[in-house]
């Protein structure tokens, strides 16, 4: 896969996981701000921690798409391949996807499942096209037609 895909690929998944970043702080916040208002109990915790550990987990998960956002612009902008650390970080949020995606459908219906599914294709094409064969500080590059094998 050329950079001619490749990049804008990477640009429009970091877009995404942007957006969905907003979206997940905004819907724990929700969250958040009605266990506290209605001063709501599950088997006896304290309500305070309840909603202080749902702005935390909104953050967190927040902050975790950011800083996979960040990898993929990077990739974007560079069109280099992923390091030891990004890659794993970056098959993790699709593993996050897929199983969010699998929630979804029971909790918040087939739109919310479909969304999901796009994220993951887009994280599954980002991490296929800047193949293992394409290093953090080398150009992604393909092999020549002809040789059956790719970097990607």
């Amino acid at each position: 896969m050329g950079a001619v895909v490749r990049r804008p690929v990477a640009g429009v998944a970091a877009i995404v996981l942007l957006v969905e970043a907003v979206g997940f702080v905004f819907v724990n916040g929700v969250m958040a701000t009605v266990v506290d208002n209605q001063q709501m109990s599950l088997a006896g915790l304290d309500p305070d921690a309840m909603s202080t550990g749902t702005w935390g987990a909104g953050f967190a998960l927040g902050l975790y798409l950011v800083g996979c956002a960040a990898v993929l612009v990077r990739a974007a902008i560079t069109d280099r391949g992923f390091g030891r650390v990004a890659r794993p970080v970056l098959i993790g949020c699709a593993i996050l996807h897929g199983v969010l995606g699998a929630l979804a459908v029971g909790l918040v219906g087939w739109a919310a499942f479909v969304f999901m599914m796009v994220v993951l294709g887009l994280l599954v094409l980002t991490l296929v096209a800047y193949g293992e064969g394409a290093k953090a500080g080398e150009p992604a590059t393909t092999a020549p037609a002809g040789t059956g094998t790719s970097a990607a």
